[in-house]
């Protein structure tokens, strides 16, 4: 068949169906990148190969295992995929109207300042940045602060005689909102076993939601920035300063937030 004969088979609806599937295909990819679901999708696509090659060649019994498997593939699927459905449609029930929830070049240099100052005291801190996703769900075992974001508070919160420094604060809209907030804890059995607590729970909280989760581990003096479900241990203040800028200040140019927090020190 001539190419031009098999186009003028085409409509204007299959153009829009192949990219709706694209786009789904898309958004599911970037949902379960970097989580153990796909190792899960991987087994799933072996189970099926499996039972081709019975189907093909006829084994009987090997066919009528994974015909009784695969005959409850639905029920498995939301079993399996749970925490990941979830998160999906979180992601397609999020308002169409943009939250103005970025994070500004000084706010962002009061955090980073903080946490390097708790490292290198050995002081565990976990600093939840709201984007996107609401996180009432997550913050009423915490206490309302809404106060203006600096350093100097976040450091007392996080300080071993604080009631509160064990709970994670919840900086919203510039200001720490929470404090004291008790996150859900990862369910994934690969994670390392040398996180603790605080970094199980930052893992838990991103897995759920679009939120940014910052971690300073007492027993190491390191920090992690942890997003989508997952963890990145941060080299210096540069690393960290590129991060956030990444994330909340995408238009800026790439030395500005390090140059504007090295002038004012």
């Amino acid at each position: 068949m001539p190419m031009f004969d098999l186009f003028s088979y085409f409509r204007w609806q299959d153009v829009v169906d192949i990219l709706v599937v694209a786009f789904v295909i898309h958004q599911l990819i970037s949902v379960i990148r970097g989580t153990r679901s796909v190792q899960m999708v991987l087994g799933l696509g072996i189970l099926t190969l499996v039972y081709f090659f019975a189907s093909v060649f006829d084994l009987a019994t090997l066919k009528w295992i994974m015909q009784t498997f695969l005959s409850s593939i639905l029920l498995i699927v939301i079993i399996v995929f749970q925490q990941d459905i979830r998160r999906a449609l979180t992601q397609v029930g999020k308002s169409p109207f943009h939250r103005n929830t970025d994070t500004t070049e000084k706010e962002l240099e009061e955090i980073i300042r903080t946490l390097f100052y708790l490292a290198k005291r050995r002081i565990g801190a976990l600093v939840v940045i709201e984007r996107e996703t609401n996180l009432g769900d997550f913050i009423e075992s915490g206490f309302k602060l809404d106060a203006r974001l600096t350093k100097e508070l976040l450091i007392s919160i996080f300080m071993p005689v604080s009631p509160l420094h064990d709970g994670a604060v919840l900086i919203s809209n510039g200001r720490i909102q929470h404090a004291g907030c008790i996150l859900p804890l990862t369910q994934n059995p690969y994670i390392n076993k040398r996180f603790g607590t605080r970094h199980r729970a930052a893992i838990g909280l991103t897995e759920e939601t679009d939120a940014v989760v910052l971690v300073v581990s007492e027993e190491t003096q390191e920090i992690s920035l942890v997003r989508h479900g997952a963890l990145t241990t941060i080299d210096g203040e540069i690393s960290l300063g590129n991060n956030l800028r990444a994330i909340f200040i995408p238009k800026q140019s790439s030395g500005g937030l390090w140059k504007n927090w090295m002038a004012k020190r």
